[in-house]
């Protein structure tokens, strides 16, 4: 099983899934049709099926040219809304495609309808992958704009907090430096936080992703997994998981990094035209 992690509109990812001794494949949230073709042309593979995690457009809008493209492509997902929808997925359900297994986890609260995908190949050395969408991402969770904190709390620790930890997460979207330079503002003195963000910066500088993580990782730096460590308490001053992960998410959602605060002094600067000329040197 071979995972081709492909970087789409300003920070999304979506994922072809080879089966090697087949060439078949499976993609995951197609949202750029033109790119997907472009893989599938490069490595080629035969498209048998699309899983989709969830319904935004960032997401799934990809789904009608392809099905137009490849006249019988199955499409998998758990939501109505998503388009070119052939077959609805329910939690626990197992697909197969050749030799790659596929577990559709239910995790509700991003969107009511979002799905999870676990995928291994039995007999085989390498981990297993859960592609988790907007569900989990690396250093976070993403916000609750169809669910509540209860159900993101079922999510992360009964679903998929309980996958084996050397699982590769892949999630949708690139987000870690924020998502890391937030989870350091919760826990300052994380050893484990630094080093993956100072790591995640310099992929960033390089322009290359941060998928996949793991697990085990993720349960050292990112603070939505850590909702009984006492530093994360003490933060959110909360005791109560679900509390906990409550007052987190609000907390990130009103979150702005340094950089994205103006200056008032530089803002006078410019308004009163002094950075002129070393704008123009530049």
């Amino acid at each position: 099983m071979k995972v081709k992690v492909i970087s789409v509109l300003e920070d999304n990812y979506m994922y072809l899934v080879i089966e090697e001794s087949t060439r078949d494949a499976v993609a995951v949230d197609a949202a750029v049709p033109k790119r997907l073709l472009e893989i599938i042309r490069k490595e080629n593979v035969v498209l048998r099926a699309i899983l989709t995690t969830h319904h935004h457009w960032d997401h799934a809008r990809g789904n009608e040219e392809l099905a137009q493209l490849f006249p019988g492509l199955r499409v998998f997902g758990a939501d109505e809304r998503i388009g070119a929808l052939t077959h609805r997925v329910t939690h626990g359900q197992e697909l197969t495609f050749g030799a790659i297994r596929v577990r559709c986890l239910f995790t509700p609260c991003h969107t009511s309808g979002h799905m999870c995908y676990f995928m291994w190949e039995d007999d085989s050395p390498d981990a297993p992958a859960l592609f988790s969408g907007d569900t989990l991402f690396v250093g976070g969770c993403g916000q609750f704009f169809e669910g509540t904190a209860e159900q993101m709390h079922t999510n992360l620790t009964q679903i998929l907090g309980t996958l084996p930890k050397d699982t590769k997460v892949f999630c949708g979207h690139e987000c870690t430096v924020r998502n890391l330079k937030f989870a350091l503002k919760v826990e300052p003195e994380n050893e484990a936080v630094k080093e993956k963000l100072a790591w995640a910066r310099q992929r960033d500088d390089e322009d290359v992703p941060t998928v996949p993580s793991t697990l085990q990782e993720e349960f050292l730096y990112n603070p939505f997994l850590r909702l009984t460590e006492e530093p994360v308490q003490r933060f959110t001053g909360r005791t109560e998981p679900v509390e906990v992960l409550r007052t987190l998410r609000s907390q990130r959602d009103n979150f702005k990094k340094a950089k994205e605060r103006p200056n008032p002094r530089a803002m006078l600067a410019f308004d009163w035209g002094l950075l002129g000329p070393l704008l123009e040197k530049k």
